[in-house]
C-alpha cells in the first residue's frame, strides 16, 4: 500500500495556468514563440494552403493581370459553389475516417430528378427541388445503414452506389439525353442572379464580421467565466480586423462587376450552419469523437451507428444541392452530370482545405478553401491556354502534397504526444 504525499493546493489558491496558453502576456515575443510551437507540434490549420492560395494568386496575376480581375473573381466565386457543397458533405465523411464515392452520381441524379418532374411531369420547381434533396439525403442514409448496421465497407457501397445510382440517372432522363431548365425558373436563378446594389455586398460583409466579433466576445466571456485561459480584447480585434480587410475587399470587387452572386451568399450561409453543426454542438462533437476512436465513442454512450447513417445522409443531401446549382450553371440536366472528374474535384476540395484523410480532424471551410485552390487553378490556366490535361497534373500534384502534409503532420502530433 502507497501513500500519497502530494501537497495538496491551500484553499481558495488558483493553479497556475500552462504559460504556453498564455503567450499575449508575453507580448509580441509570446505570440511568436507560441506559433512557433505550433509549426513544430504539426498543429499547422489552415496556413499551408492560405499560403497556398496567395501564391497561385499571385502567379497567375503576374501571368496575365486579368486573373484578379472583377469579372474573373467573380465567375470564381460561382464556380466554386456547386462543387463546394459537395465537399462540404464529404468533410463530414472524411472526418469520420470514411469515404463516400458516390457524392457525384448523387449529385447528376439530383439534376435529373428535378428536370423530369418540373419539365417533363409539370411539378413547381421549387417541390422538384425539395423532392430531388430527399431522395439523395435517403439514398445518403441507405449506405450509411449498410456502412453501420451490415458492415459493408463503406469504400464498397459508395462504389455500389456511384455505379447503380449513375444508372438510375440515366434511366430516369430516358433517350432525351439532354433536358433544358427554364431560363427564367428557380433553379437557374441561382447561379444567373446578382445583388446588383452595393450594399448588399457590403452588408454582408459587415454581418460576418460584426457576427465573428460577437462570437468570440461570447466564447472569451464564457471561458473566463469558467476560468480557463481565453483570446484578450486586443487579440480578438486583430483578428477581427484582419477579416474584414479580406471581407469587405471581396466585397469590393464584386461589386466593381455584378455585385454579389446569390450562388455564393447560399454557399456562404450554408457553410456557416455546417460550421455551427460541427463545432458548437453535440452532435457534431460525437462526429469528431467517432472520428477520433470508434471504440472510445461508443463507450463514452455515443450511439454509433446512428452517427454514422446521419452523416451519410448529410453527406446525400449535400451532394443533392451541389447538382442542382451545378445544374443550374448549365442550365439543364444531362447525361454527363455528375461524371468526369466531380467526384475527384469534391474529395481533393476537402483533403487539399485541410481535412484529414485519417479522421478526426476537419473543418466545412476546408471545402471552401480547397475548392478556391481547384478553381484558381482552372481559372488561371484557361487564361493562359494551358491544355487540360496539364490542369489535371498539377491538381493531382496538390492533392498528393496535401495529403504528404496531413500524413507528416499526424506523425509529428503523434511524436509531440498530441493525437
Amino acid at each position: 500500500m502507497t501513500t500519497d504525499t502530494t501537497p495538496e493546493p491551500a484553499e481558495g489558491a488558483l493553479t497556475p495556468a500552462d504559460p504556453r496558453l498564455l503567450p499575449h502576456r508575453r507580448g509580441p515575443r509570446g505570440y511568436l514563440e507560441e506559433f512557433v510551437r505550433r509549426l513544430r507540434g504539426g498543429e499547422l490549420g489552415s496556413l499551408p494552403v492560405v499560403v497556398g492560395i496567395a501564391v497561385i494568386w499571385a502567379v497567375f496575376q503576374w501571368r496575365d493581370s486579368a486573373f484578379l480581375s472583377p469579372k474573373n473573381l467573380s465567375d470564381l466565386s460561382v464556380y466554386v459553389v456547386g462543387t463546394g457543397l459537395i465537399a462540404a458533405g464529404v468533410v463530414f465523411v472524411l472526418v469520420l475516417g470514411e469515404i463516400d464515392l458516390s457524392v457525384g452520381s448523387l449529385s447528376g441524379l439530383a439534376a435529373a430528378v428535378v428536370a423530369v418532374l418540373n419539365v417533363r411531369q409539370g411539378m413547381p420547381e421549387e417541390l422538384a427541388v425539395l423532392v430531388a434533396l430527399a431522395v439523395c439525403a435517403a439514398l445518403g442514409a441507405a449506405h450509411g445503414f449498410f456502412f453501420a448496421y451490415v458492415g459493408v465497407p463503406a469504400f464498397v457501397v459508395t462504389l455500389a452506389g456511384l455505379l447503380a445510382w449513375n444508372g438510375l440517372m440515366l434511366q430516369v432522363l430516358g433517350t432525351t439525353g439532354t433536358i433544358g431548365l427554364d431560363e427564367h425558373g428557380f433553379v437557374v436563378t441561382l447561379t444567373s442572379r446578382y445583388f446588383v446594389h452595393v450594399a448588399a455586398a457590403y452588408g454582408v460583409a459587415g454581418v460576418a464580421v460584426a457576427g465573428f466579433l460577437a462570437a468570440q466576445l461570447l466564447d472569451a466571456r464564457r471561458r473566463q467565466a469558467a476560468g480557463v485561459p481565453f483570446r484578450p480584447l486586443p487579440e480578438i480585434l486583430v483578428r477581427t480586423a484582419v477579416l474584414a480587410a479580406l471581407a469587405f475587399t471581396a466585397a469590393w470587387k464584386l461589386n466593381e462587376y455584378k455585385g454579389l452572386p446569390l450562388a455564393l451568399l447560399v454557399l456562404l450561409a450554408v457553410l456557416v450552419v455546417l460550421d455551427f453543426v460541427l463545432r458548437r454542438t453535440a452532435y457534431g462533437r460525437r462526429v469528431l469523437a467517432l472520428g477520433g476512436s470508434a471504440e472510445a465513442a461508443r463507450r463514452a454512450g455515443v450511439n454509433v451507428a446512428a452517427v454514422r447513417v446521419s452523416v451519410f445522409a448529410l453527406s446525400g443531401l449535400l451532394a443533392g444541392c451541389g447538382g442542382v446549382v451545378i445544374a443550374s450553371r448549365v442550365a439543364a440536366a444531362s447525361q454527363t452530370a455528375g461524371t468526369g472528374n466531380l467526384l475527384m474535384e469534391a474529395i481533393a476540395a476537402a483533403v487539399i482545405g485541410g481535412t484529414s484523410l485519417f479522421g478526426g480532424r476537419g473543418s466545412v471551410w476546408s471545402a471552401l478553401l480547397g475548392m478556391l485552390v481547384i478553381g484558381s487553378i482552372a481559372s488561371g490556366m484557361s487564361l493562359l491556354g494551358i491544355a487540360q490535361s496539364v490542369k489535371y497534373m498539377i491538381t493531382g500534384g496538390v492533392l498528393l502534397a496535401a495529403v504528404v502534409l496531413d500524413s507528416v503532420t499526424r506523425r509529428t502530433q503523434r511524436s509531440a504526444g498530441r493525437r
